[in-house]
């Protein structure tokens, strides 16, 4: 799919930039700023706030498991999260949507604090692979998209969950067709999923 065929989440986007956070797709981001979005990168590592004025806040995946006592070291960036949820929309996607949850536990068996605005609690000292393509249908709506939104997305991560208490995001099967237990989760305006949004679903 060309990538300015790509409709942007929203017209300002905070962008998490750093070691924890380094993976989205490029087409993706191109597509974004081909159809007018502003990107703006900022380091939750850094403890850097999102712009106060984005009219979302990304968190991409990458490896928040091996930075996870920085991540919870950022009071100011967890602050500023914090605000932004209560009138805008957050979406993190794997290591964004493990940042957003209530804790993760690294590879030793620690446990560290992280965002709390969902309940989400993972591990990477259980590592099991998950991977492959994903077609997943939106319960709710989140940034850019509707309930009943078809989404495509790879996933690609060994964390684990532990608890997941908020209500599943979306509806989401693999290639072949069959259910995938990872179904992402969102509470008020915050959502996030462990596959990474390649394109519009079909």
């Amino acid at each position: 799919m060309p990538a300015h065929r790509f409709t942007p989440p929203a017209q300002r986007i905070a962008l998490a930039q750093d070691a924890a956070f380094s993976f989205a797709y490029p087409h993706m981001l191109a597509g974004w700023r081909g159809a007018g979005a502003e990107i703006l990168p900022f380091s939750p590592l850094a403890d850097e706030a999102p712009d106060a004025g984005a009219d979302l806040v990304w968190l991409p995946g990458g490896y928040p498991e091996l930075h996870a006592g920085r991540l919870a070291a950022a009071t100011r960036f967890r602050a500023a999260l914090t605000e932004h949820a209560s009138t805008r929309p957050v979406h993190g996607e794997c290591g964004g949507y493990m940042a957003l949850g209530d804790g993760l536990i690294d590879a030793d068996g620690k446990r560290h604090r992280m965002a709390g605005l969902l309940g989400l609690v993972t591990s990477y000292a259980q590592r099991r692979m998950h991977l492959g393509y994903r077609h997943a249908t939106l319960l709710a709506p989140i940034a850019g998209s509707a309930a009943g939104t078809t989404q495509r997305g790879h996933e690609f991560h060994y964390s684990t969950i532990l608890e997941q208490p908020d209500a599943p995001l979306a509806h989401v099967v693999d290639a072949q067709g069959d259910l995938v237990a990872e179904t992402g989760s969102y509470r008020g305006h915050v959502s996030g999923t462990f596959f990474h949004l390649i394109a519009p679903g079909q």
